[in-house]
C-alpha cells in the first residue's frame, strides 16, 4: 500500500541554523501519527516544509507516491531564458538610450513627416554592431541575460512546491496559533477552505448564473454538515473572534476539513483546552480518522498523544531520535533522556 505520505531524508536550514537534520518517516492511510518532542526540536518547521510554507533544503516529500513539485522541464527552461533575453535587451537599450536617440531619431526625423522606420532600425543597428559598441553591447548582455536567467530560475525553484499546490494534493492543516479570519461567520470561514475545489468563477458570480447559484447552495449545505461534525452546528452564524477558544481550535479543523483531504495535519490541536475539551478532541480525531482521513498531529499533551495514536515519531534539535508504538515511545531511554535530561532518565 502506498504511503499517503512519506518523507525521506528531508533537511531545512535556515541560515546556519538547521532547524530539521535528515528526518524520515511514512504515514500509512488510515494512521493517526503523532509528531513529538521538546520546544524547539524542529517539528512545527517540518510541519512547514511538508505544507509548501518553507521549501526544504533538502530530501524528498511524496504525496501519494509523488512529488507534488513542479517538475523540471524544458518548458520552464525556455521560460528563465525569456526571462533572461528580455532582461538583457532592457539593459541594452537603457545602456545606450542616449547614442540610439541621436542616431535613429535626432538625426533623421523630420517635423510633420512620417517617422523614417526603414532608415532608423537599421541605423541603431548598425549602432549596436558596431567596433567601438560590440564589446559593451555583448558583455551588457550577457551579463544582463545570466542575471535574468538566474532570478527566474530562484523564483521558480522556490515556488516549485507552495501551499496550493500541496493544498491540492490532498494536504489541509492547522496551525499552532489560531489562524481564522475573525470577522467572518463560522459558515464563511469553512467555506474559504472549499476554494481550492470551487468550479465558478467570478463571472459567474457577477452575472448570478444558475451554475453559481446552485454550487453556491451545495457548498453551504456541505459546510454546515462538517460544522456539525465538529460540534459547531448552532455557531454556524456566529463571528469567528466570539467564539470560546475550544470552539475556535474546531473551527480551524473545519475548515481543513472542507478542503477534503486525504491528509490532515493537526499542529497542536489540544494546546489550551483543559481536560474535558482533551477529550472531546480526542474522539473528534478518532472520528475524523473514521471518514477517511488520515491524521498526522503535533502534540504536548503525552495523555492525548498516547491514548490516540498508532504510531510516534520523535524528534530532538531537529533529529529523529525515535520512532514506534506508543508502547515502544514510552520506554525509550533516548526519548525519556530528551524529556527529562540524563539525570532524570
Amino acid at each position: 500500500m502506498t504511503a499517503v505520505l512519506a518523507v525521506h531524508d528531508l533537511t531545512l536550514r535556515f541560515g546556519g541554523l538547521t532547524a530539521v537534520n535528515a528526518v524520515g518517516f511514512s504515514v500509512e492511510p488510515g494512521q493517526i501519527v503523532a509528531v513529538i518532542g521538546p520546544n524547539g526540536a524542529g517539528k512545527t518547521s517540518l510541519f512547514n516544509a511538508i505544507t509548501g510554507i518553507h521549501p526544504p533544503t533538502s530530501g524528498r516529500i511524496l504525496i501519494d507516491g509523488r512529488d507534488v513539485a513542479a517538475p523540471y522541464s524544458i518548458l520552464a527552461a525556455l521560460r528563465w531564458l525569456g526571462v533572461g533575453v528580455a532582461t538583457a535587451c532592457a539593459a541594452v537599450l537603457a545602456i545606450e538610450l542616449l547614442p540610439l536617440w541621436d542616431v535613429a531619431i535626432e538625426r533623421l526625423y523630420e517635423y510633420r513627416k512620417p517617422f523614417p522606420w526603414g532608415s532608423a532600425v537599421p541605423a541603431a543597428w548598425d549602432l549596436l554592431t558596431s567596433r567601438a559598441e560590440r564589446k559593451t553591447v555583448a558583455l551588457t548582455a550577457l551579463v544582463s541575460l545570466a542575471v535574468g536567467a538566474f532570478g527566474a530560475w530562484s523564483v521558480w525553484i522556490r515556488s516549485r512546491r507552495v501551499p496550493e499546490r500541496v493544498a491540492r494534493a490532498g494536504i489541509a492543516r492547522t496551525f499552532q496559533n489560531i489562524r481564522l479570519f475573525r470577522e467572518l461567520s463560522a459558515l464563511d470561514n469553512v467555506l474559504v477552505g472549499m476554494d481550492a475545489h470551487l468550479t465558478s468563477r467570478s463571472w459567474h458570480a457577477v452575472l448570478r448564473l444558475p451554475r453559481h447559484r446552485k454550487e453556491s447552495a451545495t457548498t453551504r449545505a456541505l459546510a454546515l454538515e462538517i460544522l456539525t461534525t465538529v460540534g459547531l452546528g448552532p455557531d454556524a452564524h456566529l463571528t469567528a473572534g466570539s467564539l470560546p477558544y475550544g470552539h475556535q481550535r474546531r473551527l480551524e479543523i473545519a475548515r481543513a476539513l472542507a478542503s477534503r483531504p486525504k491528509l490532515l495535519l493537526l499542529d497542536e490541536p489540544a494546546a489550551g483546552m483543559n481536560p474535558v475539551e482533551a477529550v472531546a478532541l480526542v474522539a473528534l480525531i478518532r472520528g475524523i480518522r473514521d471518514s477517511g482521513v488520515t491524521v498526522l498531529l503535533i502534540e504536548h499533551h503525552m495523555r492525548v498523544v498516547m491514548g490516540i495514536s498508532d504510531r510516534i515519531v520523535v524528534l530532538h534539535y531537529g533529529n529523529k531520535i525515535a520512532e514506534g508504538t506508543p508502547e515502544q515511545i514510552r520506554a525509550d531511554p533516548k526519548v525519556i533522556e530528551a524529556y527529562l535530561g540524563a539525570e532524570g532518565a
